[in-house]
């Protein structure tokens, strides 16, 4: 028995007359607009703009410089590099000459580059600086496929490796030759012509290669503009991982709708940039608003006095007016009036930290906490959470401004069909699933079943609408007590609740108990430190003390105020470091690779049930 959820479908006609591919949408994202604003882009610590036709100019260098290196339609060119103008540029290229971007982070491990590399046939990499480089010269035997390897920043060595600017060079000259190549290869693409591969992060096991073809991406960008969220006149500022399906859906979103784009990959430089781009909207994975938010409110707090007062006084306030107007409600005329002088005196100062122009932030990849979403939505800077898989080519479903309803992912967009399973499996169907994975034929047949992508998530449809997440099929354990837990929920619920949490592994799967790892947040609890007596000390001392677990305790114990009985923490383990990318730990999306870190600490948990 399924329990099935429409889709909208008022603008249904525009999403089928999306365009033939990515390359085409580009194509007349350029005529439309040829001389506005397409990138802005960092240069030491100035910002530079280039517009759509500037960016025609080098794609078309670009997409003639890989065809004369030999590439093919279709054949695979990697992209190993942080998110940067090059990165966009060197997508476009591909996909003007037909081929098909084979995604990988740039803190991918040498063994698994190759592994991708060598898995998806690419025959041309791009790699971002010297470090790629060397973890492809270190198994070139592995990826005898490689023709040539184009380093962005750097000359090359005149041999396998050549620049970025030799190859646009080449494609010059190229397209002195044969100047209609590009129109030719756009013309051999069609809808089903493959675009994308994707490795998934691989919580466990090897990562699978993900096909995503030119009509999945031009459906994603045509549904989001259908629902009218986003115009010409915004700005978007992204910096996450163009590797990650999130990251490059917001890379193509750009070329349906015309707004320009500020791109920088730096992590540290996010909350500088935010003030010098002023965003109207910026997408982000749920680690970043929780540790945005327990920076502000540890922050306000360590203040003491009137002000702490006085911002206390104007969240709450603005958290009553959020309420108040997402239950559909009328805000009392006292409380709006109130709400009116917090907003000007203490709120608008927290949303000029963020430029003073975000309509909306979206979140995806992971679970948010309500009580952080609605914070964000209280300050006047409301998070859309969405929901989507590598496999449905990022969104399958996405809140609306005028229809957020925390807690949930939204509507499916236009063209998508979920259905929930008798098992609770959220099932999707639409032109944003994937072909399959690449070589891997029995368990794209498990996955995909008449048309229906098994997402391994768990759901449930809300009487709104709304679809509600609320774990990983696979991630569910049962305790020796016959009870399930869904971990998930309540490691969301604890990162709100907990300010200087950086990461919450719950734990019990046959267990008499459930216990957690815990791992606290390199930043905010230096300021905690020094309240605390420790100014100084190093992060293993402070995490470790007696006082850093009377602290998490009292945060645990509150969590456990909202938990079953049997879902409470007992026991609770801080580890003495944060969780990773560089140990495998989380994947660079940021998520928790759970199997990996339960083995890793298991000797730490078994301890605890002793």
């Amino acid at each position: 028995m399924t329990k099935s959820l429409s889709s909208e479908q008022p603008d249904l006609a525009v999403v089928e007359g999306r365009a033939t591919s990515v390359a085409h949408l580009f194509v007349d994202r350029v005529a439309k607009s040829p001389t506005s604003e397409a990138f802005r882009y960092p240069v030491g610590e100035q910002w530079k703009s280039i517009t759509w036709a500037q960016v025609d100019e080098r794609a078309r260098r670009i997409a003639a410089g890989l065809v004369s290196l030999g590439v093919e339609p279709e054949d695979r060119v990697a992209v190993a590099s942080a998110t940067r103008l090059e990165w966009a540029l060197a997508d476009l290229g591909i996909m003007l000459c037909a081929a098909a971007t084979t995604t990988i982070y740039p803190s991918t491990t040498a063994d698994e580059v190759l592994f991708i590399v060598s898995d998806s046939g690419s025959t041309v990499v791009f790699a971002e600086n010297d470090e790629q480089v060397a973890k492809l010269r270190g198994g070139r035997d592995v990826i005898q496929a490689v023709r040539k390897v184009v380093q962005i920043d750097g000359d090359g060595d005149g041999d396998w490796v050549i620049g970025l600017a030799e190859l646009e060079k080449l494609g010059a000259a190229y397209l002195a030759e044969h100047e209609d190549i590009v129109e030719k290869r756009i013309a051999q693409l069609t809808p089903d012509s493959l675009a994308t591969l994707i490795y998934t992060s691989g919580t466990t096991g090897r990562p699978k290669g993900v096909r995503l073809s030119h009509d999945a991406w031009t459906y994603e960008a045509a549904a989001v503009d259908s629902v009218g969220i986003l115009g010409e006149d915004d700005v978007q500022y992204l910096w996450l991982p163009l590797a990650h399906v999130f990251g490059k859906i917001l890379l193509t979103l750009p070329l349906q709708i015309g707004f320009p784009t500020a791109i920088d990959g730096r992590v540290d430089k996010i909350v500088d940039n935010l003030t010098i781009v002023r965003p109207t909207w910026m997408g982000a994975a749920p680690r970043i608003f929780e540790k945005v938010y327990g920076r502000i409110t540890t922050m306000m707090a360590s203040e003491g006095g009137a002000k702490a007062k006085l911002f206390d006084w104007a969240s709450g306030n603005a958290r009553k007016v959020a309420d108040a107007r997402g239950a559909g409600g009328k805000v009392n005329p006292l409380l709006g009036a109130q709400h009116a002088v917090g907003d000007k005196v203490v709120l608008a100062k927290i949303r000029e930290r963020f430029g003073g122009r975000v309509r909306f932030f979206i979140s995806g990849s992971a679970a948010l906490n309500q009580d952080v979403a609605k914070w964000f939505d209280a300050m006047g800077m409301p998070i859309l959470e969405g929901y989507g898989l590598t496999e449905t080519s990022a969104a399958s479903c996405v809140n609306r401004p005028s229809a957020n309803l925390i807690g949930s992912v939204g509507w499916p967009l236009p063209g998508t069909e979920v259905k929930i399973a008798g098992d609770g499996e959220v099932l999707i169907k639409g032109p944003g699933v994937m072909q399959g994975y690449r070589g891997l034929d029995d368990i794209t047949a498990e996955t995909l079943v008449d048309g229906w992508f098994h997402t391994g998530d768990i759901g449930e449809v809300l009487p709104t609408g709304h679809l509600r997440i609320t774990d990983r099929k696979k991630d569910l354990f049962k305790t020796s007590n016959g009870k399930y837990v869904a971990p998930s929920l309540i490691e969301a619920t604890f990162k709100g609740i907990c300010p200087y949490a950086s990461q919450f592994v719950v734990e019990g799967d046959g267990r008499k108990f459930v216990s957690a790892l815990v791992t606290l947040d390199e930043e905010a609890v230096v300021d905690w430190a020094a309240a605390n007596g420790m100014e100084g000390s190093d992060y293993r001392t402070v995490v470790s003390s007696d006082a850093a677990r009377e602290m998490v305790q009292g945060y645990v114990d509150e969590l456990n105020l909202g938990l079953n009985r049997w879902e409470q923490i007992k026991k609770f383990i801080i580890l003495p470091r944060d969780l990773t990318i560089e140990e495998g730990e989380i994947t660079p999306s940021l998520k928790l690779k759970r199997t990996v870190v339960t083995r890793k600490f298991k000797d730490e948990l078994d301890h605890l049930y002793d």
